[in-house]
């Protein structure tokens, strides 16, 4: 536990000082509070300091904006009672200290003006609940009502208050909860974990966008595979993500089980982010990653069957799970762009070098993927060698042994320019033209032989063998050259 004046030693920088000489000068109260706070005890940088004063906060802005000169910016928000300093990198945050109140069917409160204690009351979290003097006369006291400090040694995610009262209040506490204790590996107490599993309904007047701020810094976590079993337990998963919840379950016919596949996903996203670490991956690749980990096997509970003879299936779950993605994005307001492309390409593919490395690996197989998942590639194969959980060390050493194969296959296709390799030179239009042909089935027949020819490499990428073949398969449609078409074609 830091004392004062290791917290004053600390807080030693200009911009506090500054921050408590304008606070005195307007004789106000001013404290440095909530995440800063925590982060300094966990040993953690951060540049996002928020400040409460006992008053104005925006007279506090202001007047540090006139001290700080032209390289300061200051924004005020007066509807909020709120202001933001931008000062060489730092953002600071200006409230004054207030008291809240909710009505049941909204999380917006009504405020007034309040102390510190009030200020404090109204914190999520105990260890976002300490504040820390920066009045000259006081610099660097800590004010923690509620033993923050105690449960940041003990590594505890409690309320300040009653948890019912705070998670109802604003039901995205419960979000923040388990982000918390995901992103801290910290344990969420006993009583406040109880107050979830009763609150949970209320996260239904929670906006989409607001939740899925909060998944993704779950997903952005170490082990994210935490928060999920956390918010399953809770009974808030099967309300925000009902598709991901359902896979929770072993079901047993005839002797014979399935394996639980909520918690075998859990496993591979896990696994996608210890093969993600390091700097080749920035912080968005790293999510949209994950999420595909998280949905790929989405589609199981639809494309569950028993067979007396094979015991439990899951056809075309792949498929079914592809096609499940863009609704899944379009109800938790996810952006249905790229990312959501990129999401549904990865689910609907996740399969396929599987069943590439169950086999002998064939040149043709290896370029038929590489075609199909185009610059997706090595995000795929990440993705499917994290899919291989088998408990079986000899069977998952001979699937990863031939995924090495697949990826130095890929590699080699990559390194002879396989956009080039494996697209044929003679396209759609060129085609429409020789046979004077519309867009139609019989172009896409002509186009589809071309193509597997190429990626079976059943014959070079060249215009002479490839002509030849679409004149053979052109006779075989009963299809005529047109008059028009060019001598090369004859």
């Amino acid at each position: 536990m830091l004392s004062d004046a290791e917290l004053a030693q600390l807080l030693d920088k200009d911009i506090f000082h500054l921050i408590g000489d304008v606070a005195d000068q307007l004789e106000l109260e001013c404290y440095v509070v909530g995440g800063y706070v925590r982060d300094l005890f966990l040993e953690r940088p951060s540049n996002d300091i928020d400040v409460v004063v006992v008053g104005s906060g925006i007279r506090v802005a202001e007047a540090l904006k006139d001290r700080l000169g032209k390289r300061a910016h200051v924004s005020v928000f007066r509807n909020f009672g709120t202001a933001q300093v931008k000062y060489k990198g730092l953002e600071v945050e200006f409230v004054g200290a207030r008291k809240e109140s909710y009505s049941h069917d909204s999380r917006k409160p009504h405020v007034e003006d309040g102390t510190l204690e009030d200020d404090q009351n109204r914190r999520d979290f105990t260890i976002n609940a300490m504040a820390v003097s920066l009045n000259h006369d006081t610099f660097g006291q800590l004010v923690d009502p509620f033993d923050g400090v105690y449960d940041l040694e003990d590594g505890i995610i409690r309320t300040p208050l009653d948890p019912d009262i705070t998670f109802s209040d604003d039901p995205l506490r419960m979000m923040r909860c388990v982000r918390f204790a995901t992103q801290l590996n910290f344990y969420i107490e006993d009583e406040t974990f109880d107050a979830l599993t009763r609150n949970a309904d209320r996260i239904k007047i929670v906006s989409g966008e607001r939740i899925v701020g909060e998944l993704n810094k779950i997903m952005l976590c170490k082990t994210p595979s935490r928060g999920y079993v956390d918010l399953q337990r809770s009974g808030l998963l099967q309300l925000i993500l009902p598709e991901l919840s359902v896979m929770d379950e072993v079901e047993t016919r005839n002797g014979r089980s399935h394996k639980n596949n909520f918690y075998h996903t859990l496993e591979v996203l896990d696994n996608v982010c210890r093969a993600t670490e390091g700097d080749n991956y920035d912080e968005e690749h790293k999510l949209w990653l994950r999420w595909a980990a998280l949905f790929h096997d989405i589609g199981k509970p639809r494309s569950k069957r028993f067979d007396p003879v094979v015991g439990w299936t899951f056809h075309n779950h792949d498929f079914i799970g592809a096609k499940m993605i863009p609704q899944i994005f379009r109800r938790m307001k996810m952006p249905m762009d790229a990312k959501m492309k990129y999401v549904q390409k990865l689910v609907e593919l996740h399969l396929r070098p599987i069943a590439i490395a169950d086999d002998e690996v064939t040149d043709s197989a290896v370029r038929r993927l590489l075609n199909d998942a185009g610059d997706d590639i090595d995000d795929l194969m990440t993705l499917c060698e994290a899919d291989i959980t088998s408990k079986n060390q000899q069977r998952k050493q001979r699937f990863l042994d031939n995924f090495r194969i697949v990826r130095e296959k890929l590699a080699d296709l990559k390194q002879r320019d396989y956009k080039r390799l494996l697209q044929p030179c003679i396209d759609g239009n060129e085609i429409m033209q020789m046979f004077n042909l519309k867009p139609s089935r019989e172009v896409g027949q002509l186009k589809q032989t071309l193509k597997d020819a190429v990626l079976d490499n059943k014959v070079p990428n060249e215009r002479e063998p490839l002509m030849k073949l679409l004149m053979s398969k052109a006779k075989e449609m009963g299809l005529q050259l047109s008059a028009t078409a060019s001598p090369s074609a004859h």
